[in-house]
């Protein structure tokens, strides 16, 4: 199968989408079906084992470098959802929440934001009240097809193989930062 993060040049958003993503200050994720494909496997003596995208890891640094918060939300509790967290810098972890909207809200509260300067990205049901609470709603072709519905953006990438990297490319490209995040690996030699 064809690499979706390879085989297609950066997708073109509408203005009403980019108006909304130059507002975003906090973008929020879901783990499992948005930073991995949504499987989960466990060894015959019950470890769990993920798979995160390298792509989707440089797309949150280059996003927090541009001086937007990341956080992530997620039903589950994994201590790899922390490991991979803590080496990516993200200060926001909230683990064991099925309250998504509740725990945005709280967070959003704690940080001083409205809403409207919040992304959320998240694949399902229990994404909903989240996605529709916040100011952009993102989601994956590969997501429940009401969270489609109901999201402002679907990425052209599948959860867990880099729809994390696009959406941060579009909160990039619309806060001016996308070229200057791109220009040291262009500079080097």
């Amino acid at each position: 199968m064809d690499d979706p993060m390879t085989d297609h040049q950066p997708p073109q958003w509408s203005a009403e989408v980019m108006e909304k993503a130059a507002a975003i200050r906090l973008l929020a994720l879901d783990v499992d079906g948005i930073m991995t494909d949504g499987k989960l496997f466990f060894s015959a003596s019950g470890d769990e084992l993920k798979g995160f995208n390298i792509l989707d890891g440089l797309g949150i640094k280059q996003v927090m470098a541009a001086g937007i918060e990341v956080a992530v939300i997620t039903g589950r509790r994994s201590p790899l959802n922390e490991k991979r967290m803590n080496d990516l810098g993200v200060a926001h972890l909230m683990q064991g929440r099925e309250d998504k909207k509740v725990a945005l809200a709280e967070l959003a509260g704690r940080l001083g934001l409205s809403p409207r300067q919040i992304a959320y990205m998240g694949d399902d049901l229990p994404d909903l009240p989240a996605i529709r609470y916040a100011g952009l709603g993102v989601t994956v072709p590969n997501g429940y097809w009401l969270v489609r519905q109901h999201a402002d953006v679907c990425t052209v990438a599948p959860g867990g193989s880099g729809a994390v990297r696009e959406a941060c490319e579009l909160l990039l490209s619309a806060s001016g930062y996308l070229e200057a995040s791109l220009q040291p690996y262009l500079e080097q030699e």
